[in-house]
């Protein structure tokens, strides 16, 4: 719109035109104020009947909550308004008229159902907390990438539709492709180590992953976004110190850029973490999750970390955390075992006091090693040629991580369901919209 001024940069003695939505509308009978929102907050509209034109209050006043206008008018000081500011209008546009019965309030004073809310996201982001979510996802993202071009990394988009799965078949979604079967693919993970062998060398990928995983809990979903790092010549305790340097990227740049945003969503005090992240072997994961007391039962050596024992264990801890020196046979195939004892893999996970952000580790860079590794773990390695066959052309060694950006969000902001972390989430029940 043409000359249009966002409701923040309104100053008194400005003759503007703003745009928006209409967020309340109080009539106090001789004088009513409507009240506009924009993507940079909210203007107060005054309304003195009795010296204004008839059609003009009936328009202002006469308009349905969330139904968009613009107005033109002379910007006043008004200490008593919201901000500091209110307009007195010359003229008003209804642009769209909304319907009088709305399915939530946008005003947040009635509360809605999470369910309500996602059927009608477009009105849900209405709200200030909501937006004020994304608003940092954005924020987030531009972080972490940011920070990934900062120490060489290239920015690198791989295929979503694959013949076959990063770890076989079990949790992928199939699809027609051609009248062949393919699949959506859940990891980046084999194209990513395909890329470090080229003259890249260092790369990274923000993306769409797909699991075919049947859980319905507050936090897994089915499409999520991964942010994946991977760097030949690179051990995993390197990778290690760039998975911790990606996460406090992201915090220091929520704090320095969201002020506005975190105050929205109540934060008085946000905190950046600066201390390192303890390394805990999983052997002393076990031991110190034993010790609490927590469980029912005691853990032993060679069980995956289930959820009460992350839970147990993160109180403990009170802060993020790696585990490392997680036993082979709980590691992927591409997950290499470490020189000196071959019962113990290089990888890693990265947890908070909530729950798991990413797991990692050295790759097998080796071709026989890798083709053992493929067959250890009942795969075929002739479905997976495109990927064993590089190994034979000078593969280096590499490590890298895959993070959950919804995890990860959902942790910084103390969210209780990941799918407040997506705008439009999709899970066992939830296809559309």
């Amino acid at each position: 719109m043409e000359n249009r001024t966002y409701t923040a940069d309104a100053e008194p003695g400005d003759h503007v035109t703003v745009a928006g939505w209409v967020h309340e509308i109080r009539d106090l009978g001789g004088i009513a104020f409507l009240i506009l929102r924009d993507k940079s907050g909210k203007i107060q509209i005054k309304f003195e009947k009795d010296e204004m034109d008839e059609d003009l209050v009936e328009t202002g006043l006469g308009v349905h909550r969330e139904s968009v206008i613009s107005v033109t008018g002379d910007v006043e000081e008004e200490e008593r308004a919201p901000t500091g500011v209110e307009m007195l209008p010359e003229s008003i546009d209804v642009l769209n008229e909304a319907d009088a019965e709305l399915p939530l309030d946008p005003s947040g004073k009635v509360e809605a159902e999470l369910s309500t809310r996602l059927d009608n996201r477009t009105l849900d982001l209405r709200k200030e907390e909501v937006k004020a979510v994304f608003e940092i996802r954005a924020e987030m993202l531009r972080s972490v990438r940011e920070y990934f071009r900062d120490i060489a990394c290239t920015e690198i988009n791989t295929p979503k539709i694959v013949a076959t799965g990063t770890e076989g078949g079990t949790e992928l979604f199939p699809i027609t492709y051609f009248g062949e079967e393919a699949f959506m693919n859940q990891s980046p993970q084999l194209f990513k180590q395909l890329m470090v062998g080229s003259g890249l060398e260092r790369v990274f990928e923000i993306g769409p992953i797909f699991r075919a995983e049947e859980h319905n809990t507050p936090r897994h979903l089915n499409e999520a976004t991964s942010i994946d790092f991977e760097a030949a010549f690179t051990d995993h305790q390197e990778a290690m110190d760039v998975c911790e340097g990606a996460v406090k990227a992201a915090y220091r740049g929520i704090a320095e850029n969201c002020e506005r945003e975190l105050e929205a969503l109540g934060f008085e005090d946000f905190e950046v973490p600066e201390e390192d992240f303890p390394r805990l072997s999983y052997e002393e994961a076990i031991e110190r999750v034993n010790a609490t007391g927590e469980l029912d039962t005691q853990l032993v050596y060679g069980d995956d970390l289930s959820t009460e024992a992350e839970k147990a264990l993160g109180q403990d801890v009170g802060g993020h955390y790696f585990v490392t020196d997680w036993p082979s046979e709980i590691k992927p195939f591409y997950i290499k075992d470490h020189e000196d004892d071959e019962s113990l893999s290089t990888g890693f996970d990265l947890m908070h006091p909530r729950l798991e952000l990413v797991s990692g580790g050295q790759r097998e860079h080796r071709y026989d090693e890798l083709i053992e590794g493929f067959k250890q773990q009942g795969l075929d390695p002739d479905a997976f040629e495109y990927y064993t066959k590089m190994f034979k052309y000078g593969m280096p060694p590499h490590a890298g991580f895959g993070l959950g950006a919804e995890r990860l969000l959902m942790t910084i902001l103390g969210l209780e369901n990941i799918r407040e972390a997506v705008l439009f989430p999709r899970d066992r029940q939830r296809l559309s919209p």
